[in-house]
């Protein structure tokens, strides 16, 4: 990156992607009051700029226009220059992405461009990725900063009333609810036949390329096998269509082959090329995905990959505070993927005689180059069987070469000039992480899962909770940022899972601070539904209340899954009604695009069919083989909290569910509860006629 004498505003902050562009030429400032104030003062446009670290395109963009001297002279000149990294600031890129959308009628992404009013903050124009130079159908940028400043200079009344038709479909983008809907499974079975419409039998996944992961379609399509019992009615396909979909992306590209961990998405339909970063927010969810589709089926490449992601996020991702990292980039050396992809020769030198011929029929080294006509990047072309049968070995021998060869190459790679890492710690994404590795690590009986999930959370609770109130981010031991809803809806939902691992107290207590917050600061008490930020947070040009998913899932759904979990498990009439109130008002939106609102089909599930919620109490050795039979299966609508003898201070119901000489098991679904159980063959009497029930 080429130095610039004066290093610009953004030199004092901690986001690694703001850091990047230190040195622009531009004057860039952060998102706050001194840019807005010179934009008011100077009464110049603002030229907004949102992108993160593991961006490919944010990178181009800055390396053709925003290291450019002439660029930035043009761009100091007529705009005040804002830089944001939308993942510190979701608030922020939410509403601009939607702006975006309704100004263009395109789809948005990153960079996300967009010129606003100096008054009031209003988009008039925008896009995503602009060239430095005319291609791809697209003007340079040089000449939008042109032309967009003569019309804001020319036509800025007529842009002022653009601006008010936007603000109110900006707020038409809200669901509207009057309380009285009937809440039914209809949009169950909808989305369920919309995925199989988009399902891409051969390939796995839904719809063409690019294709991505989209976690919490697979998860619904799990969740409808377990709903639907055993035959003649069990949902065989369901299940089908999520574990091809996973078993393609685990021999992809898209997964890291050597190295464990998902990449963002893939450019072709195959899963073969990925766009190379590597997300948190992906990685928590497909972690927990492959290790419950190794539960439900059996096939060992589930529980191989559920394990190299854990290993890898452990390895590469968990900081020495305990936090998780954020991402790593697609380029190194100012190439995407070079740090990931090889040459037929190189690993020919690094493997043996024997082995190499059958690792470079396993990944395509015997076939041409896959990425950019010229290298090699690892896909599994071939399974072991064929193998076996190819070079007159067995299966198990093939296993041991490819795992030897890996082995090797893994090393090897290590050696390269890694990607960037963005090493910001994100409240958010750590609780899908959390999550990740605490289910993960209960099925696959991984105690270091678990105790990787703990630090995570330990870490959050000490730096990132301050005065009963969440902060979003943490870097360089500096918390900032009010917390939003995804915050605070994804790690009560992680809090939950975790304590299914091993109980806390404590964590228990922290889950009912967040649920607590949620509540006071969050909801919309007339209306019903969680807002994207609290009622104390900086005011922007729009509050939003999303119930759709984007690349996360909708915070109003996990919220109202957790809720409702947590309702139950404390008895709290107030986080019921909540919950209740989020399906009520997201309902319309739901029945319209079930396929779009996965998370919240989530929280409508739970609400039309309460959890069967199972409490044990006891001596945790006696426990335990009450615990392995409680959760013996894939049963996701049917939580245990195993609570040794010793806890104490207990909140609401969970005070009543004494422990005795004897493990006891408490067995509730929704607001009826069943007597005491006392014996092992009355718990499997009624596990079973739970996964009859409900799955």
């Amino acid at each position: 990156m080429p130095a610039h004498s004066h290093p610009n505003r953004l030199a004092d902050e901690t986001s690694p992607y703001l850091l990047q562009h230190a040195d622009n030429p531009v004057d860039w400032y952060p998102w706050g009051e001194e840019a807005l104030a010179k934009a008011a003062r100077e009464r110049k446009p603002i030229l907004l700029s949102v992108g993160y670290s593991a961006c490919h395109w944010c990178h181009v963009m800055a390396h053709e226009s925003f290291e450019d001297p002439d660029t930035a002279e043009l761009m100091n000149r007529l705009f005040v220059n804002i830089k944001v990294d939308r993942e510190e600031r979701p608030d922020i890129d939410k509403i601009y992405q939607s702006a975006q959308h309704l100004l263009t009628r395109r789809s948005g992404g990153w960079p996300l461009t967009m010129f606003l009013d100096h008054e009031d903050r209003i988009p008039f124009f925008g896009g995503t990725y602009f060239p430095g130079t005319a291609r791809f159908g697209l003007p340079s940028f040089q000449d939008i900063l042109r032309r967009v400043s003569h019309f804001y200079a020319e036509r800025r009344p007529e842009l002022r009333e653009q601006s008010q038709a936007l603000i109110a479909a900006l707020g038409s983008l809200e669901p509207e609810a009057d309380g009285d809907e009937i809440v039914t499974p209809r949009p169950l079975a909808d989305a369920r036949t919309l995925l199989a419409r988009a399902f891409d039998a051969e390939h796995g996944g839904f719809g063409a390329a690019p294709k991505f992961p989209h976690p919490t379609n697979v998860e619904g399509l799990m969740r409808a096998f377990a709903a639907s019992g055993s035959e003649p009615r069990r949902d065989d396909f369901a299940l089908s269509m999520a574990t091809h979909t996973l078993r393609k992306m685990c021999l992809g590209g898209i997964y890291d082959q050597l190295g464990g961990g998902f990449c963002r998405y893939s450019v072709d339909e195959r899963w073969m090329i990925p766009h190379f970063e590597k997300m948190l927010y992906d990685n928590g969810p497909l972690l927990a995905l492959c290790a419950q589709a190794w539960q439900s089926t059996g096939e060992d490449l589930f529980r191989r990959v559920a394990q190299e992601t854990g290993e890898w996020a452990m390895r590469e991702m968990q900081s020495p505070e305990g936090g998780y990292y954020s991402s790593l980039d697609a380029d190194s050396e100012g190439e995407e993927g070079k740090f990931y992809v090889w040459e037929p020769e190189e690993v020919r030198g690094l493997l043996s005689e024997e082995d190499y011929p059958v690792f470079a029929a396993r990944f395509g080294l015997d076939r041409p180059p896959n990425f950019e006509g010229r290298h090699w990047h690892l896909h599994v072309w071939t399974d072991s069987e064929e193998l076996a049968q190819r070079f007159d070995s067995s299966v198990p021998e093939v296993e041991a070469i490819i795992d030897r060869a890996r082995s090797a190459l893994l090393p090897a790679r290590s050696e390269r000039i890694w990607p960037g890492r963005d090493d910001k710690v994100l409240t958010s994404w750590n609780a899908l992480m959390i999550k990740g590795m605490a289910v993960a690590g209960g099925i696959l009986s991984e105690a270091r899962f678990i105790r990787s999930a703990e630090r995570a959370l330990a870490f959050v609770r000490e730096s990132m909770w301050r005065d009963g109130r969440l902060r979003a981010t943490w870097k360089d031991g500096r918390a900032r940022f009010a917390a939003y809803l995804d915050d605070h809806a994804f790690l009560m939902d992680a809090i939950l899972a975790l304590l299914q691992e091993r109980w806390n107290d404590e964590e228990l207590a922290f889950a009912v601070e967040i649920a607590e917050v949620l509540l006071d600061h969050f909801e919309d008490p007339e209306s019903g539904g969680f807002f994207f930020t609290a009622d104390d947070h900086e005011s922007l040009i729009h509050r939003s209340k999303p119930f759709a998913d984007d690349a996360l899932p909708a915070g109003n759904g996990v919220a109202a899954c957790a809720l409702g979990r947590l309702g139950h498990l404390v008895g709290e009439r107030r986080y019921l009604d909540a919950a209740e109130r989020s399906v009520r008002m997201g309902w319309k939106s739901i029945e319209r695009l079930p396929h779009a609102h996965t998370a919240m089909l989530l929280a409508v599930e739970e609400f039309i069919y309460p959890p069967q919620t199972t409490v044990l109490r006891g001596e945790p050795e006696a426990l335990r083989p009450w615990t392995e039979r409680c959760r013996r299966n894939y049963a996701p609508r049917r939580p245990v909290f195993s609570i040794p003898s010793d806890a104490r201070e207990l909140p609401g119901l969970l005070a009543l569910r004494r422990p005795a000489a004897d493990p006891v098991a408490y067995v509730c679904r929704g607001h009826h509860c069943e007597a005491p159980i006392t014996t092992m063959e009355a718990l499997d009497e009624a596990m079973r006629e739970g996964e009859v029930a409900s799955g």
